[in-house]
């Protein structure tokens, strides 16, 4: 092996070892608009420019790879674009009551005003609240699948190999502020 280990310089010693890869930014990201709901309160309408971080684990291949990095990009941005200039509303809520009004949603919080958003502005997520946290596991279940679809990655032969063990997706809502989860593959 080129880099002087392998399973036999590290067998003996039962060091764990990994591959992985990183694709993130530049157009790995969205804009979008939420409100949150934190104990009793609701969030203002408010936005971000959410940037994207994924990692995947898995085993080379012959050409000593985890994945294509321009599929697991574009597979990213696929997932972005479904975010991008959407408001994002968490279909799952505790706390808010949505109706679905045919061309649009009803959403109220308590006894507080509604809001009617027009369905083509909005991301109907499923998931219990627009954090941070709620989105990048969101963005992982979605890329998991998308993976999987794709038939993941393959040897020179074109056969496939073993799959992909680990996906992280890291959500960022501004800069020094995001929230991750990571998800077993396989």
């Amino acid at each position: 092996m080129a880099c002087g280990y392998g399973p036999a310089t590290t067998g003996g010693w039962g060091v764990s070892m990994s591959h992985g890869v990183r694709v993130e930014r530049n157009r790995l990201r969205f804009a979008a608009g939420h409100f949150a709901t934190f104990a009793d309160e609701l969030e203002p309408i408010h936005g971000h420019n959410y940037d994207v971080m994924v990692e995947v684990e898995g085993p080379l291949t012959d050409e000593s790879w985890v994945i294509d990095f321009s599929l697991l990009k574009r597979l990213t941005r696929e997932v972005c674009a479904t975010l991008d200039h959407k408001f994002l509303l968490q279909m799952d809520s505790r706390v808010l009551t949505i109706r679905d009004e045919g061309s649009h949603y009803e959403v109220q919080y308590k006894a507080e005003a509604s809001y009617r958003l027009p369905k083509h502005d909005v991301a109907a997520l499923p998931i219990d609240n627009s954090t941070a946290e709620r989105l990048s596991e969101y963005i992982a279940g979605e890329l998991a699948v998308a993976l999987g679809e794709s038939g993941g990655p393959k040897n020179a032969g074109g056969e496939e190999r073993d799959g992909l063990t680990r996906l992280k997706v890291t959500v960022e809502e501004m800069p020094g502020q995001s929230a991750w989860f990571a998800l077993a593959l396989g």
